[in-house]
């Protein structure tokens, strides 16, 4: 029960967020071009300092244990999730296919694991949103455009994503560390991952309007298959984990449960697929989760 409220608690305040993003939109005070520049503030600094914060602990074996089992649970789930996307969408909804399967783990994910579950927690979840990303600029790229050319190991070797999750797992693992000025200025930039990250989703949901948030079967089918069937499924295949590992199943069941990734927005955007019709499975999925995400998690605590 404590960690349903904590998690009400924590929706509440990144709703609050939101709604600054909403109202400086509508005032004009941010462009959607703004948001565009701080999403990649996001992506290129603040979630990697995040990722990198997250493995600034000290070794030990069973920290190195549940790092494999959470790489392990975090490919199972992911995988799971794209199967789930392509039997309930076909190949011509791409955008669907792409949200459905890809949540928003980074954004969304990491602030809640950490302020539900503390940080130790988000070590775990790291490995999830690396994979995530792996995926999304390989399969997911594949999906949303049809086109397999877009496929590159380039773009994998500067993801900025993957490069923070190598570096902290180096950092893990080997014998340093960073020096104290070092680490202070990774935590506070780690430390504005959702608030910004709430705060771009707000300026999302300001260019749509509010009665064609809730039009399209589409976009409720989405919304379902992200929040419940994907969640559901998840968890039952996060019962073959044994039991000492109820916080890092916790862990990878909030980062599935996630709404529909903003990503998928950036690259509807980027490679000419309908935008708009992007934003709103995002932004209708966020709204949603702050029911979804406390009733799902509510539920796994106490079976799992």
């Amino acid at each position: 029960m404590e960690i349903v409220v904590l998690l009400l608690r924590q929706n509440l305040v990144m709703l609050v967020y939101m709604m600054i993003g909403y109202f400086l939109y509508k005032k004009k005070l941010v462009s959607a071009g703004g948001s565009a520049d701080i999403g990649r503030i996001l992506l290129y600094i603040v979630m990697p300092a995040a990722i990198l914060k997250s493995y600034l602990a000290d070794f030990s074996r069973e920290r190195l244990e549940g790092l494999f089992v959470s790489f392990l649970a975090a490919l199972l789930s992911l995988l799971l999730s794209i199967a789930a996307a392509r039997i309930a969408f076909s190949k011509e909804q791409g955008i669907e296919r792409f949200g459905a399967a890809f949540s928003n783990a980074g954004f969304i994910g990491i602030p809640l694991v950490q302020m539900t579950l503390g940080e130790e927690a988000v070590f775990y979840v790291s490995s999830y949103v690396a994979l995530l990303n792996i995926l999304q600029w390989t399969y997911g790229l594949v999906t949303i455009t049809g086109d397999r050319s877009l496929i590159s190991v380039k773009r994998l070797r500067i993801n900025p994503i993957l490069l923070s999750f190598l570096a902290g797992i180096a950092l893990f693992l080997l014998p340093v560390s960073l020096p104290e000025t070092a680490e202070n200025v990774v935590g506070t930039i780690a430390a504005m991952n959702g608030p910004l990250a709430m705060i771009v989703l707000g300026v999302y949901l300001g260019q749509v309007p509010l009665r064609s948030l809730f039009s399209g079967r589409v976009v409720y089918r989405c919304a379902l298959v992200r929040l419940i069937v994907i969640p559901v499924l998840t968890m039952a295949l996060l019962f073959v984990f044994p039991e000492k590992y109820h916080m890092l199943k916790l862990t990878i069941l909030i980062a599935a449960s996630a709404p529909v990734g903003s990503n998928v927005s950036i690259f509807a955007q980027l490679y000419g697929q309908d935008y708009m019709q992007s934003v709103k499975e995002v932004t209708f999925s966020t709204l949603l989760c702050i029911i979804t995400l406390p009733l799902i998690l509510g539920i796994a605590d106490y079976v799992l």
